[in-house]
């Protein structure tokens, strides 16, 4: 049989396979295949091979193919450390480029690096290096000092430079005579109150791409693969942009086994843009490394009251101790469940931005920092859990009937609440990139309301 197209997930936890065929600009979903991530086999090619053959099964025949695309997290993710001037400015606009690009941040500097913070990046060893400062025309000094000393790093993480323009051939100069891979684009933060994260994020994205064979068998993904393999987390921001343009203000949760991302794309309403002190991006994704309901899964209960835990599960350690990817049983399927909803509440109130208060000469003064997100309309859903559980209506209604800080820019209790239910935000995600008025088609066809 040939299939058009097939889009692969590969994740730090699963591996999900889905057959697509086109008809114009109609597409069906003809299969799905999903099986464990074969990491610890020491092969990641092993799992796609694996949801291959399942896809053959469902299917009841051998398939061949059109186009193969892949969106993956499966080698830790793209893990970075960002290094500004200013934390407020410089520092937070590479943050948010990063993030948007699907990166998962380990450590941030502002200012001058010190010696412990040298020998914490060496510790870290992170897959890429972000060096931002200055906005164009001004700081030079220390930025071109903290270059000097990241150029001085023994590692082999190629750095992006997006600060100050003025001095973009020094630092490249910098960088290259220690024989180091330099990539320069365009500054994040090229004016006071201005951000310009979209030029990093795309360069992010692409250097991932070239860097993501530290997964096991990671580099053979590329003999199957028609195009670049992005990262999931980047894909489901895509996907998010498309959901902004069909239903305006919007906001994706995505609760995996390692970790819980939520992107939202928002300008915020107009009262709370007056008093907003900080420029924020439309498009802000954060990821929460701690809220995972696999292989994070004993945090989370680390981070919950263990009465709670025990009024609903009193034997909570052995669901622990005998977890796996797939539930077996509705008590494992619950108890995901369980661990979801805490996940999705606690990622919320991270990503929100919140009002507080100042005192000046003219008394005390209303301000808002962070993400505004009282405009959303629609929140959605995705991930294994929001996407297939039969729970997932209970865990993304929990938002609804949940007693928030009332000091947090939430969405109203009116938001409309809806979720990705054929697993497949991030497929649309990477489809979009090449078809997309199918992407589109897809989107229309796989939200479902609740």
């Amino acid at each position: 049989m040939k299939i058009d197209l097939l889009v692969a997930e590969i994740g730090s936890t699963t591996t999900a396979l889905t057959a697509f065929q086109f008809k114009g600009n109609d597409v069906t979903i003809l299969a799905q295949s999903e099986c464990e991530t074969t990491i610890s086999e020491g092969d990641v090619t092993i799992g796609i091979e694996k949801a291959l053959s399942g896809l053959a099964d469902k299917l009841g025949e051998k398939i061949q193919w059109e186009k193969f695309l892949a969106t993956s997290s499966a080698a830790g993710g793209l893990t970075v450390t960002v290094h500004g001037l200013v934390y407020d400015m410089t520092v937070k606009a590479a943050q948010e480029a990063s993030l948007g690009a699907g990166a998962i941040i380990k450590y941030v500097t502002a200012g001058r690096l010190r010696e412990s913070q040298l020998t914490q990046i060496k510790k870290i060893n992170p897959k890429l290096i972000i060096l931002s400062g200055g906005v164009d025309y001004g700081e030079e000094e220390i930025v071109m000092e903290n270059a000097k000393l990241l150029a001085s790093l023994p590692l082999n993480a190629p750095v992006i430079y997006a600060g100050n323009c003025a001095i973009q051939e020094e630092i490249k100069e910098i960088f290259e005579n220690q024989n180091k891979k330099i990539i320069i684009t365009e500054n994040v933060y090229p004016k006071v109150d201005q951000l310009n994260v979209e030029p990093a994020r795309k360069v992010i994205q692409e250097v991932f791409s070239k860097h993501i064979t530290n997964a096991p068998g990671m580099e053979k993904i590329y003999d199957i693969v028609d195009e670049e393999i992005i990262p999931t987390p980047a894909a489901v921001v895509r996907t998010t942009e498309l959901l902004s343009i069909l239903y305006e203000d919007v906001m994706t949760i995505d609760i995996g086994g390692a970790t819980t991302d939520i992107v939202s794309v928002t300008d915020g309403s107009p009262e709370i843009q007056k008093i907003l002190v900080s420029p924020e991006p439309r498009t802000k994704r954060t990821v929460d490394g701690d809220l995972g309901i696999y292989i994070n899964a004993a945090h989370v209960i680390e981070l919950m009251d263990k009465e709670d835990i025990e009024q609903y599960f009193r034997n909570y350690d052995e669901l622990l101790k005998n977890l796996s990817p797939f539930p077996s049983n509705d008590i494992e399927e619950k108890f995901f469940a369980f661990l979801s909803k805490h996940c999705l509440l606690t990622s919320i109130k991270r990503h929100a931005g919140k009002i507080n208060y100042i005192y000046t000469p003219l008394g005390r003064q209303k301000i808002a920092q962070g993400k505004d997100l009282t405009a959303v309309k629609v929140l959605f859903g995705t991930g294994g859990i929001l996407s297939r559980s039969k729970y997932r209506k209970h865990i993304m209604e929990s938002f609804l009937y949940h007693k928030f800080s009332e000091d947090l820019l939430l969405p109203s209790k009116e938001v409309r609440i809806a979720y990705d239910k054929n697993y497949i935000f991030a497929n649309i995600g990477i489809i979009g990139k090449y078809y997309k008025d199918i992407a589109f088609s897809l989107l229309n066809n796989d939200v479902e309301f609740l």
